[in-house]
This record gives C-alpha cells, structure tokens and sequence, in this order.
C-alpha cells in the first residue's frame, strides 16, 4: 500500500493526536499536608500541565475505596475517597481542564470491585440473595482425602491463588487480582446495567472526555471453569490465562458497553470520546485489532504491554526474575505494534511508563549521574516521533528515576511486590528455590510497580514540595538534583527538552504521528534507527542506546531538525545520543 493512501485509513481524529499525561493522585501533590496527593493539589498544579503541551489528563482511581490496591479496589464508583477530596472537586478539576483546553479522562475499573463495595457485600450476604449473581461463586472440591480445594488451580495476578473462601455461604469467591477485589460477573445482565449506570453515566453527565479501561478483556470469562493444565509442578496453582482473557463474550460486552453508554456522549467541545483499554495478555496483532478497529467500534486504542515487559520473566510466577535483553529485542516490539495498523482501520499508543513499571530510564538506558539527562533526553525523542497516540506519565517529563537500590524492600508499599516478596523469602526460606529472595529483590529494585509511585519532585523544599506532612511514600533521595522547578528555568534541561518535542510532533505530526514507520539496522545493538514516511516527507531517527560514540547513518539529502545534545557532529551519535533528521 503506498502511503499516498494512508490519510484514507488511519482518519485524523483529535485523540490520535493529543498527548495524554497521567496523573498519580495519591503521588502528584498534597494540599493539606496529610502525605496523600489529593484532588485540590492536582487543581493547584492544571497550569503546569497545561504548559508542557499536552492535551489530555488520565486521572488514576481516586474513587472511594479502602485503597488496598491504590484505588483499584473501588468500593463506590459514585464517591470520591475522602483522602482524594469529594466529588465537588472533581467537578472542580473538569473545569480546570476544560478551561486550559485540557480534556479529562478517569479510570473505568469494571472488571471487579472491592470486597467493601455495597454490591458485593449484599452477594455474600446469602446464596439467594438477588445480587449472589453479581459476583462468581462456587462451592468447594474435595480431593480422595476430603480435604477441601478451590474450584480450579488458578494464579492470580498478585500470587497465590484465585479464590477466597466465605465462611458465611460456605462457597469460594472468585478474584484475579487481591481477595478484596472479587471479579464482577458480566454474564448477568443486571450488573451490566448497574455498571454502565454507576461507574460510567455517573461522570459522563459531569462532563468528563473519556476513559482508560482498566483491565479491559477480562470481563469474559469461561464460566465452566475447567482446570488448568499443569506446567508447574511445583504449586497447585497454575497459569490460567486463557480460561479468563479474552473469553468468548468479550467483544459483545465491549460493544454494548459502546452502544449502550459512550456513544451517547460527547467531549466537551463536541467530539467524539476516546477510550484506551488496558489490554494484557494479547501478544498477537490479530488478537488486537477487534478491540481496535474503527468499524467494529469498541475502543479507541489499546496499551498493549510488551514494551513495558521488557526484562520481565515469563509468566506471572517469574514476573520480577528479570530476564537479560539487547536492543534488538526492544526495537522488534516497537516494529510490531507501529506496523500492525498497517492498511487497516486500528490504532496505536506510544508509551514506556505508567503506574504498574519501573522508570524508563532505569529500564532502558542508564540512571547514573553522567547519563542522567542524556538518557531521559534520548528516550523523550524515541517516543514522540513514533505513530500513535503518545502517553506520558507524571514524573517522566522531568526525568524521574526509580528508588535507590540502597532502599530496603521495606520501603516497597505495593500489594503486588509485597506478595511477591513474601512469596521469594518463604521459597528461598524452605529451600524451594535458594537464590529466589535475591533475584527477586532485583528484580523489584528494577521494575516494581512502587518506583512510579514516588511522589512528584516539584522542588527542593522539604519532601520535594510534594507535602507539608510526612509523605504516604518516601521522597526520592535526589529530588534536590531532579525537579520541575528547577527544571523551569534552564532552557537545557529534560522539562524544556520535552516542552520543545511536544511543540515539534504537534507541528510535523502528519509524519511523526500518522506517519509508516520502517526499522533499519534491526540487528544494531547499540543504535535505534528508523524511517518515517507520509506522502513526500521523511523523518529519520536515530537514537544511541549506549555510554559510548557509535557511528551516525547516512542522511544524505536530509536536514538535522533536532539532536538531543547542543553541539553535534554529522558523523557521530554521541553517548545517549538522539538525533532527528528531515526533508519534505
């Protein structure tokens, strides 16, 4: 297909070229001085957002909730967590954005609820009970002994298995994540009703622009339950992923979740909603595109997560056993999902942090002090010239970095890496697996969910300027060296640097973000080359992944739009180096 063709497939729609910025609540600023970011510090902080050039806030769970897992334990889609302030500042906060031509965005976290949820409490309350259906449950198994098993041998998300025992109705519940989110059961139609009246009409009325789905296809589920085969012998509890993700209704719930609700509503300003579903566990582009795919009309776009999973061990027991990679493996993900729209009516998103990762530049290049900047530079320049929609989450656009290594697991307030923690000490404890408490510390120390959640380093007051009282999470070390307001008054720092590819991928989007993309150099492990093309018009990128001088390509007949150092040479990518060259 020649690209000539290509404005034909892929429409120009407003979220296709907006960047999306993530808010942390619990992370971003504290009005109050109580150590929990709240909704009036996000109000205080709209400008600067508004500054950096973005055009959508995605706002993380900060509905009611006993905050088990940081809000995605809802316990009442219509209420705001009083830690986060009330539904009147929400209101407050959708005008803010509105005002600074900001669209908002907030969680959509239907595929369970809280153990404290109203609903699920009136489904344990009885067996016969008009809500039992809400929720799954199921009686216990007996093996030769009699002693009592689960319904199935499943893993969770977070270790351990996937049912919880209910001494009250005598009958396992079922939840992939913690035992407090039991899974809502969207078989029932009833709960579908309430769901798309509760969680969604509720906000939509308030004005809000659109959702992030959370864990958008795990909502069907193959409800004959069978057993999982065993591939670790091990454990009685196995992988199970293909009974629970993207079971055999899930497009049909996606749909009517459209037809029924989000297509009744507009944008502030008129436009169409935009909705991007978390999509895990879907590795294949044909298994994407139907979520995708404008004619089908369920989402907007996806994240898909093998970028993020780079280093991560295979399956959920080996989550944090970090894996070695080279660049040719990240680079031949990129390829994938910046190709797999390709002459057809999907859509990508461009990221490399959100709440559940360790920071990019831990991830992907170097934290240390000389490479610092450069990195976060280089990796700014890999993402804003690529197709899609781009997302940034708080913290990255002044270079954040994960916990020093030198912090002990201690200071990790995540239920998954707890889990996880407990789970490595006691294997290594009894001699199941000996070196696990080590491999896994590391791996948490790169890639634990708690590094994104540090607060914001606003300053180089106290607790970074994050709070008057003692922050819920501790303050990184080197928030006096990293800082947004320093970072506000030096023309060459990672802020001005991100503030200046924004206004360049706004102004050459036609390129940078509808643009094909081909890979060079595929087997480079030391450079990240690629080509952009939009009817007459290239870009070239070429980043260095390395402490060390490589070789520049050849860009004969092509202009230096940008690099992300202030003195170049034509010949050489310089250490942590990212250029960016063009021709119309």
């Amino acid at each position: 297909m020649s690209p000539h063709a290509e404005p034909l497939r892929h429409q120009r729609v407003w979220w296709k070229e907006a960047v999306f910025y993530q808010v942390y609540p619990a992370s971003f600023k504290d009005s109050n001085g109580d150590g929990w970011g709240d909704i009036p510090g996000l109000l205080e902080r709209i400008p600067y957002i508004a500054s950096l050039g973005v055009d959508v806030v995605w706002l993380s769970p900060m509905f009611e909730s006993p905050q088990i897992d940081m809000g995605y334990d809802i316990s009442n889609y219509e209420a705001v967590d009083p830690s986060y302030g009330t539904v009147e500042d929400v209101e407050k906060l959708i005008k803010a954005c509105h005002d600074h031509d900001l669209k908002l965005i907030l969680d959509l976290v239907v595929n369970h609820t809280s153990d404290q949820h109203a609903w699920f409490k009136e489904s344990r309350s009885s067996k016969d009970n008009p809500k039992r259906d809400w929720y799954f449950w199921k009686p216990p198994r007996y093996d030769e002994n009699g002693n009592r098993l689960p319904p199935t041998n499943y893993r969770s998300y977070f270790a351990g298995g996937t049912w919880t025992w209910d001494e009250h109705t005598q009958e396992y519940y079922l939840h992939l994540y913690d035992k407090s989110q039991p899974d809502l059961n969207w078989e029932n139609e009833e709960c579908r009703k309430a769901i798309y009246d509760s969680a969604m009409r509720f906000w939509l009325d308030k004005g809000i622009d659109g959702f992030r789905v959370d864990t958008v296809n795990k909502y069907s589920k193959h409800i004959d339950f069978p057993q999982a085969p065993i591939t670790d012998p091990s454990t009685f509890i196995q992988p199970a992923a293909q009974f629970w993700c993207n079971g055999p209704r899930i497009h049909e719930f996606i749909k009517e979740m459209n037809s029924e609700v989000l297509s009744k509503y507009r944008t502030y300003d008129g436009q169409e909603l935009v909705t991007v579903g978390e999509l895990s566990l879907t590795p294949d582009p044909e298994g994407v595109l139907p979520y995708v795919s404008a004619e089908a009309k369920e989402l907007s776009m996806v994240f898909q997560f093998d970028i993020t999973h780079v280093g991560q061990g295979s399956g959920f027991l080996d989550k944090y056993d970090f894996a070695e990679w080279k660049l040719p493996e990240m680079k031949r993900i990129v390829e994938k999902w910046q190709t797999f729209i390709d002459g057809t009516d999907g859509w990508t998103t461009v990221f490399n942090e959100n709440h559940d990762n360790g920071r990019s530049i831990c991830r992907f290049a170097d934290e240390s002090p000389q490479w610092r900047e450069k990195s976060a530079k280089m990796l700014a320049m890999w993402l804003t010239t690529v197709t899609g929609t781009l997302f940034l989450y708080q913290g990255q656009e002044i270079g954040m970095i994960n916990a020093p290594k030198e912090w002990s697991i201690d200071e990790y307030k995540d239920v998954e890496s707890k889990n996880f923690w407990a789970e490595a000490v006691k294997m290594t404890e009894d001699g199941t697996d000996p070196t696990r408490e080590e491999r896994i510390k590391y791996g948490l120390q790169l890639m634990a969910r708690d590094h994104a959640r540090l607060p914001f380093q606003w300053d180089s007051s106290k607790n970074s300027g994050f709070s008057d009282g003692e922050p819920w999470m501790r303050t990184h070390d080197l928030y006096k060296d990293i800082n947004a307001e320093a970072q506000e008054k030096e023309a060459d720092s990672v802020l001005s640097f991100y503030k200046r590819l924004l206004r360049l991928r706004k102004e050459h989007k036609d390129v940078f973000v509808y643009g094909n993309f081909e890979l060079l150099d595929a087997d480079n492990e030391n450079t990240f080359v690629f080509r952009k093309q939009y009817q007459h018009k290239t870009a070239l990128v070429a980043l260095n992944f390395t402490s060390t001088a490589q070789n520049a390509p050849s860009h004969e007949d092509m202009n230096l739009l940008m690099s992300s150092y202030s003195k170049t040479s034509p010949e050489t990518l310089q250490p942590y180096e990212g250029k960016i060259y063009i021709n119309y």
